[in-house]
């Protein structure tokens, strides 16, 4: 069976979703398991393929940066797979397919896995030191609190008798930033 992966990382990029359903359909896909979670948060959709995956079964995503975070959760993913005898495919690997049925397959995979996490501790670095630069410009405040914004209101709500849980979801804020709230009140 060929069992697909498709992950963005947030709700706004339905149509890389749409898109990669599409293409995981196309190739021939039963089963597809699909989230929209950052890569390091926890992937349940992922946990629950990896999970349902049987010997000579295929696991196929459309890019590995779709799957994994880093070249150790890629080898730790491709371990699990190897465990269950289950394949894994990609099928934008740079412009070609990759299946780790294949020596060759298994050794690109794990060459560009190494150079993706690369790429990405460089950005890291790079994105930092423009954070410092722009910190010592005077120019860089962080993100700005969104809930304590809203703090008046989270005040009214509790004096009109609401629970916290009720005051975070009406005002579309974090039940813990509802907690911080009412403990500097006091």
């Amino acid at each position: 069976m060929r069992v697909g992966y498709a992950r963005t990382s947030t709700t706004e990029q339905q149509a890389g979703l749409e898109a990669q359903q599409r293409d995981l359909l196309a190739i021939g896909c039963e089963r597809i398991f699909i989230e929209q979670v950052s890569s390091v948060a926890q992937r349940q959709q992922l946990d629950d393929a990896l999970q349902f995956v049987r010997e000579g079964d295929t696991l196929t995503v459309t890019r590995l940066d779709r799957l994994a975070r880093s070249t150790t959760d890629l080898l730790k993913i491709i371990e699990r797979l190897d465990q269950r005898k289950v394949a894994l495919q990609i099928l934008d690997f740079g412009g070609s397919f990759v299946d780790t049925k294949s020596p060759s397959g298994k050794l690109m995979l794990t060459m560009f896995g190494a150079m993706a996490q690369f790429e990405r501790e460089l950005m890291l670095q790079r994105q930092r030191e423009g954070i410092e630069k722009a910190k010592a410009a005077g120019r860089y405040t962080g993100r700005q609190p969104t809930a304590r914004r809203r703090a008046g209101e989270v005040l009214k709500l509790r004096q009109a008798g609401l629970g916290a849980v009720q005051i975070a979801s009406q005002l579309g804020i974090g039940r813990a930033s509802v907690y911080r709230i009412l403990a500097g009140a006091n």
